[in-house]
């Protein structure tokens, strides 16, 4: 069976969460898989770590709008 790629630390975030969420949920796979060397574990765990910070940071900024669009009223936006 062939090797897989190292994850690249140096890509550019993705565009969008979903995109982000999606490299987010393969890499966690390949983690947890423990089939990789330490070098491209690390390089996978300093990836998903940008990832997760990005995906935050987008999920902060949603959550902003909503309250401002709250009628005037800051309210939390919980999901039904």
């Amino acid at each position: 069976m062939p090797k897989a790629s190292p994850p690249r630390t140096d890509l550019p975030l993705p565009a969008t969460y979903e995109a982000a969420l999606q490299e987010l949920e393969q890499l966690v796979a390949r983690l947890e898989s423990g089939d990789l060397p330490l070098e491209e574990l690390m390089g996978g765990y300093q990836r998903g770590a940008a990832l997760l910070q990005f995906c935050r940071s987008k999920l902060e900024s949603v959550e902003n709008q909503i309250k401002v669009l709250e009628s005037g009223s800051l309210k939390s936006w919980v999901p039904e």
